[in-house]
């Protein structure tokens, strides 16, 4: 009897998986047609530089990579806790977990991203997300391999070393990666009070505004803007736009020099 339920979760959780991913790949073709159709910057081009660095080589390789990686790590923990055997999630509903965890991880990723914007060392990690000077859809996924693992260990560690049923991670995975491309997303939208509540594109992109003293370090919230406004860094001037993307230094444009520029000596910035 075990052995059929075990064979029926992973046969649910790879249903899950089948629908997840295609919901990621549907969600991205939507947003590509909006970004066409309805422009937050006109005249940004789809093939724009760094496209298919951050499509393969980030989006594809790096992240099978860093997913390999980060389930070792996972397990190295397991093994010198034992916690999973508690199965302390096991018989939570997932809604709850994943509701849970978007919450409590948001929180974690606001004050992180925070403090990864006002330490040097951190910076030198994060700068690579910040160095496209067209934003867009795909943007979101040039971040350096280590932000990645620190930040998804510590998103999925969770869900593997308390007993969620795989289904739970399976689609915060997929919330996570869907959102990631809205709030990069070149798409003029006006979301009204609902941008109290919910991040997009209307704040993110002026996260990755440069030459705007008053938007340097500011709008850190990931998907509920609320963090922003309740500890006082929003930055959200109406229906203006910011003009300039990127950061002040010349960045790599080759995958692995973009990996090392973060461990540059700090005197050669000048």
């Amino acid at each position: 009897m075990e052995a059929v339920l075990n064979y029926i979760a992973g046969f649910l959780s790879d249903i899950t998986t089948l629908v997840t991913s295609a919901l990621i790949v549907g969600s991205a073709g939507i947003m590509i047609f909006f970004e066409r159709k309805y422009p937050y910057t006109k005249g940004q081009k789809f093939f724009r530089e760094g496209f298919f660095n951050d499509l393969v080589l980030y989006t594809i390789v790096q992240s099978y990579v860093l997913g390999l990686i980060i389930g070792e790590l996972i397990k190295f923990i397991d093994n010198q806790t034992g916690i999973q055997r508690l199965q302390l999630l096991a018989d939570t509903p997932v809604w709850l977990i994943v509701l849970g965890s978007l919450i409590i991880h948001d929180f974690y990723i606001y004050w992180f991203h925070r403090w990864m914007h006002n330490n040097k060392y951190l910076w030198r990690l994060h700068e690579a997300h910040h160095s496209t000077k067209d934003v867009d859809w795909l943007s979101g996924s040039r971040s350096h391999a280590f932000e990645i693992m620190i930040n998804q260990t510590i998103e999925f560690a969770p869900f593997i070393l308390l007993g969620a049923p795989a289904e739970a991670a399976v689609i915060k995975g997929a919330i996570s990666a869907i959102w990631g491309m809205w709030i990069h997303s070149n798409i003029d939208v006006n979301t009204g009070k609902l941008q109290y509540f919910i991040n997009g594109p209307e704040m993110h992109r002026w996260h990755h505004s440069d030459k705007v003293d008053e938007a340097y370090n500011m709008n850190y919230a990931t998907k509920f803007a609320f963090w922003d406004y309740l500890f006082g860094t929003v930055y959200f001037p109406g229906r203006e736009k910011p003009k300039w993307y990127g950061i002040p230094v010349e960045f790599p444009r080759n995958f692995v020099k973009q990996f090392f520029f973060a461990f540059r000596r700090f005197s050669d910035e000048g």
